[in-house]
């Protein structure tokens, strides 16, 4: 008796599904970096040589732009006693006490500093300020 020996095919792994995952996932990553920037008001941001995590969790920013118009979370603020009025309602609301200043270099010092004292007489005892 004669046995015939099979042919054994040798396994092949399929790989074409995953480069389809890996492509997929390659391109929503390229795209979604890509949303990645500092959303609104464009400021020229003084440079630091230390650097300081930021926080996750989502704080009130003020903007101080180089014309020295004043934006809390991208609304415009009209004058001083608007800004005063919104951060004390801002401070009720919130419960973190931090605030961000995002400053452009050309600022004048004294415009910062009253920004800062009316936020800090609003009731924000951490006060931040953005570099790059």
């Amino acid at each position: 008796m004669t046995f015939r020996r099979r042919r054994r095919i040798p396994p092949q792994v399929n790989i074409t599904s995953f480069i389809d995952v890996v492509l997929n996932l390659l391109i929503f990553f390229m795209l979604s970096t890509s949303f990645v920037t500092q959303p609104g008001i464009p400021v020229n941001l003084p440079k630091a040589s230390s650097k300081v995590k930021s926080a996750a969790q989502e704080n009130t920013t003020i903007t101080i732009t180089a014309d020295n118009t004043i934006f809390i979370n991208d609304q415009k603020i009209r004058d001083v006693q608007e800004l005063r009025n919104i951060l004390t309602m801002l401070r009720q609301e919130q419960h973190s006490d931090l605030i961000v200043v995002k400053a452009d270099e050309s600022v004048a010092h004294g415009v910062v500093v009253t920004v800062m004292d009316i936020a800090k007489t609003s009731g924000f005892s951490k006060i931040a300020i953005a570099t790059r």
